[in-house]
């Protein structure tokens, strides 16, 4: 029984690498911030919606790896479709039905949100079988979580609104800056400065669309970003030693609190702490979950 336990656990852990399921905190960040600016709706369809984000989420990362499997070969033999800890058709399985899962879940919300949904999904093929081959890699990527968020707006009360479009542009250019970054680990390029300016973008959106309380509680929810900004830069930036795993592992996390400024702090206590929750639980997956 023991050595069963054991391969059980094993495997298990195999398939949360492959998901970097340390990350899905973020994924349920951006959902609840879109959810919320759409006016929100019955508790029932927020988590649904974190399913089937759950879901795309999950079965785009498997995927990630099955296109990446050559690369990782040679780069990266840790991984677990080279390192043998399971193969290359069970991670295209897992990865195709965990795909299709989403879709359906988010069809029940009707057509405008099965339709994001249906670009996100297209964002995710075309990131996984390119992104390895295009220096524009990161603004797929950006898409990816563009389309994410909005998708998440439509399945609320209201719908995607003007803020929410806004807010997902500023979270894409976050994420264009953080990737960019974190392409510089995996081909070894030399990291320029330019991406570290891309991370302002949810700082200058909060500085031009609030006003009165909002205006107040987006200026202590930017400086609680900037600090994290800078202290996670700083390790590739201003090290002597560079760690770039560092910085891109707390720039994830840190897409909880570009979410949080994307509300002002607005919403009712319990919406600000389920943030705190999930900026927590990405740290401390992250002890355990490699997140790239």
């Amino acid at each position: 029984m023991e050595p069963h336990a054991s391969t059980l656990r094993n495997y298990l852990r195999t398939l949360l690498v492959l998901g970097r399921a340390s990350n899905l905190p973020t994924v349920w960040s951006n959902c609840l911030a879109g959810w919320v600016l759409g006016d929100g709706g019955p508790l029932s369809g927020l988590f649904l919606l974190w399913l089937a984000a759950t879901c795309l989420y999950t079965g785009g990362m498997f995927l990630n790896d099955a296109f990446d499997v050559e690369f990782d070969r040679q780069h990266r033999p840790e991984r677990p479709i080279p390192s043998g800890a399971i193969s290359r058709s069970e991670v295209w399985g897992f990865g195709v039905g965990w795909l299709m899962l989403g879709m359906v879940l988010l069809a029940f919300f009707g057509t405008m949100t099965g339709l994001l949904a249906f670009f996100l999904v297209v964002s995710i093929l075309v990131y996984d079988a390119v992104h390895k081959a295009v220096a524009f890699s990161p603004l797929l990527m950006a898409l990816c979580r563009f389309f994410l968020f909005l998708t998440a707006a439509s399945a609320s009360e209201t719908g995607v609104t003007g803020l929410a479009i806004w807010s997902a542009f500023a979270l894409a250019i976050y994420i264009v800056g953080l990737s960019y970054v974190a392409k510089s680990e995996s081909t070894r390029g030399a990291l320029r400065y330019w991406p570290g300016f891309l991370l302002a973008a949810p700082l200058l959106l909060a500085w031009l669309v609030n006003e009165g309380d909002y205006k107040r509680r987006s200026m202590v929810l930017s400086a609680l970003l900037a600090y994290w900004i800078l202290r996670n830069i700083r390790f590739c930036y201003w090290s002597a030693d560079k760690n770039i795993p560092r910085t891109v592992s707390g720039l994830l996390a840190g897409i909880v609190l570009v979410d949080l400024l994307a509300l002002a702090g607005g919403g009712n206590v319990w919406v600000c702490l389920i943030f705190i929750l999930f900026f927590a639980a990405t740290l401390l997956f992250q002890r355990f979950i490699p997140a790239t």
